[in-house]
């Protein structure tokens, strides 16, 4: 029983913390308004997170595993690799989407003073990536074509992607034109420019 009750309280430190650093910005929280938001003490969180950044880090890693299990769950439901491919693109704008607060702490967040990045956390988060290059790949070998560099194709993907992401969320989409058809647009021209 004591277990679940340590969870429920990491999971309650993570999701204050989400909440208060998009709100209010890294800069703006401290691990004494994340306790007080949060309803615990401030030793309590230092005995999960050593500090703010760690904790950051975590919600960051937290992030990237969802991502990488929406995605990989979804496109095993296919097949063929240029379904594959077009419906990881599609999910990952809707996990931006469904989850902006986890979208702008994993992209958007670019905090003057935190530390870096861990590696190992890193190459996790790069698992996604990975996952697009794996797939690029057998769509190649499909076609029976040779990609130069599957990585570099993944990363002008995402690009892509993300523009959308960022587009949306901010709101700035022409109101002439309708959503999904934006997003079917760009991931088809997206798939055809680097195929």
């Amino acid at each position: 029983m004591a277990v679940i009750h340590q969870t429920q309280i990491r999971q309650e430190i993570l999701e204050t913390t989400r909440k208060l650093l998009v709100k209010y910005g890294y800069n703006f929280i401290s691990m004494r308004k994340i306790a007080s938001n949060a309803g615990c003490a401030l030793g309590t969180i230092y005995l999960y997170f050593d500090n703010k950044d760690i904790l950051i880090h975590s919600l960051i890693d937290e992030g990237f595993e969802k991502m990488y299990n929406m995605l990989l769950d979804e496109t095993r439901k296919y097949e063929q690799p240029d379904k594959r491919l077009e419906v990881l693109c599609k999910k990952y704008i809707s996990f931006g989407l469904e989850y902006p607060e986890y979208y702008e702490i994993m992209y958007l967040l670019h905090p003057e003073r935190m530390k870096r990045y861990p590696k190992e956390k890193f190459r996790r988060a790069r698992r996604t990536f990975d996952l697009v290059a794996e797939i690029l790949d057998e769509v190649a070998e499909n076609r029976g074509i040779m990609l130069k560099d599957s990585t570099l194709i993944s990363y002008s993907i995402w690009a892509s992607l993300h523009g959308v992401v960022t587009i949306l969320l901010a709101r700035r989409l022409d109101k002439r034109i309708d959503q999904n058809d934006f997003i079917d647009n760009v991931v088809q021209r997206t798939l055809r420019s680097v195929i």
